[in-house]
């Protein structure tokens, strides 16, 4: 009897990646491949939906003969993907109407302001978020709007809208030969269109939207058999596995008691909170979220802090600037002097998200002198990381009531050990990072492996889970609220840059 795995696809910001999984959570093949950032003006990003399916292809290909396993191997298919990034697609066609709009895109700020009509939180209280250019539902509508014949087609019942995970699991599928339309719970409630209770389209804000109710796809459990694929190097093979990719490294963490909490260094930052059966809405600038839901199960929720930029902070000193040729020599960079000499360096590239939600920021180094050389540059673009990460776990204690013990993290970033030993030092608890730092890839394998039995539930991943590095806090107390005071006040310093003039 062949010895089987669970194939998880990983559809990241910058790259799509796919990864083979042993039953203990051990990474047996992978492979990656970057995928186009495009830029058509400032604050607008877009990715080519036709070459992320092409490279997710192309990914599982390489993943398999990495492993050395054919399809046979392979018990279920897991995806987790970019939340938020909206694909709008013709299903007789197959072809998107126009790119991706990212999470990360600024343009419907006018949509979301005049939605809001002055009250920012008009839906908090039902979807969990704030009315911000983050999330997917306003993208929709600047698509309909602004592509020419989009809405004809919409209404006519001839467009689709998802998430990056809806548009591969179509694709995957069957595509115009009858894929599957569908979502999870966790991807769902970023669109700002789910209601966070009851787990379903809210018609009126759908309306709101001007949506069609037509485009939105079936929203499912993140755990469960959803359908088979029919892409003929994985032809055959249950899709079982759908989460957002951060509740996915939340899931592979094994954060499942409320309280327990991750922070995932990626392009951007983002610390979850679980929050148990019943959603925790935010008085401090977070997000709730669906955490996952295992069919049969009730959802669980959690808290949510989103930050814009922290890893493509280093990849824009890298690409725009040419500070250095390979994103893990900032490391080396910052360690050639003792501190950040004075300077901080806020990346309100997107404006700021938690726990500010401030549309009208731009990124700014302050305190700068003649005495700041680039070295003092590339440590305070890693302490930004750190500050942010503070920032959203304040937040976090306030609403929860609760302290936390110690900070999982996981992510490329917490390969940097002085960005993690700042981290602990800013928080003040150990940081702790786990032995297989894939989790985000390893929350999707664990989803589809539980729905198909290959593991019995979270308590496999609670036995799965080993620790590999930990960071205690030492610096002195007064030092760490100095910087954390500094960065604060420089924090301000990025308020209201965007108004009638400026528009970037």
């Amino acid at each position: 009897m062949k010895e089987k795995y669970i194939l998880a696809i990983d559809s990241g910001t910058t790259s799509s990646r796919a990864i083979v999984f042993n039953h203990a959570g051990r990474i047996k093949g992978s492979h990656q491949l970057e995928h186009e950032q495009i830029f058509p003006r400032a604050g607008w990003v877009e990715h080519d939906p036709v070459e992320i399916w092409t490279r997710t292809v192309q990914v599982i290909t390489g993943a398999l003969n990495d492993a050395k396993v054919t399809k046979d191997n392979i018990a279920a298919i897991g995806i987790t993907n970019q939340r938020e990034t909206t694909v709008v697609w013709d299903k007789t066609t197959g072809q998107p109407v126009y790119n991706a709009i990212v999470w990360q895109d600024t343009r419907t700020q006018a949509i979301v302001d005049e939605l809001g009509g002055g009250d920012q939180n008009k839906y908090a209280s039902r979807v969990g978020l704030p009315l911000a250019t983050y999330f997917s539902g306003p993208k929709v509508k600047w698509i309909l709007d602004n592509v020419e014949g989009a809405r004809t087609s919409a209404e006519a019942g001839d467009l689709l809208m998802g998430n990056i995970d809806t548009w591969l699991i179509w694709n995957l599928t069957g595509g115009v030969d009858g894929g599957l339309h569908i979502t999870d719970v966790t991807n769902a409630s970023r669109t700002m269109l789910m209601d966070a209770r009851s787990l379903t389209w809210a018609s009126d804000i759908v309306a709101d939207m001007t949506i069609p109710e037509s485009m939105l796809p079936e929203i499912k459990p993140s755990s469960m058999v959803y359908g088979v694929a029919t892409e003929p190097v994985v032809a055959g093979l249950p899709v079982a596995g759908d989460l957002g990719d951060q509740q996915a490294a939340t899931f592979g963490q094994a954060c499942f008691e409320v309280g327990k909490a991750k922070n995932t260094y990626g392009t951007g930052c983002f610390m979850l909170m679980n929050t148990g059966e019943k959603p925790v809405f935010s008085s401090n600038g977070l997000l709730t979220t669906l955490c996952y839901q295992i069919d049969g199960h009730k959802p669980i929720y959690a808290l949510e802090g989103s930050i814009a930029v922290t890893g493509s902070l280093i990849q824009w000193l890298r690409d725009n600037l040419g500070m250095f040729d390979s994103s893990p020599e900032v490391e080396k960079l910052a360690l050639s002097v003792d501190d950040n000499g004075g300077a901080y360096f806020v990346p309100a590239f997107s404006g700021l998200f938690a726990p500010y939600w401030r549309g009208d920021a731009r990124g700014a180094i302050v305190g700068l002198t003649r005495y700041v050389n680039r070295g003092h540059i590339a440590r305070a673009a890693l302490e930004a990381t750190a500050f942010q990460t503070r920032e959203v776990l304040d937040a976090m204690e306030a609403d929860s009531g609760a302290k936390l013990a110690e900070l999982k993290v996981d992510g490329g970033m917490t390969a940097n050990n002085t960005l993690m030993q700042f981290q602990a030092d800013m928080v003040g608890v150990p940081v702790v990072r786990p032995v297989v730092a894939e989790t985000t890839a390893l929350g999707a394998a664990y989803a589809a492996g539980i729905a198909v039995g290959f593991w019995d539930g979270e308590q496999d991943v609670i036995d799965n889970w080993a620790e590999d590095s930990r960071w205690v806090p030492e610096m002195e107390t007064s030092e760490r609220d100095r910087l954390y005071r500094n960065w604060k006040k420089a924090v301000t310093k990025t308020f209201d840059w965007v108004d009638d003039d400026v528009t970037a």
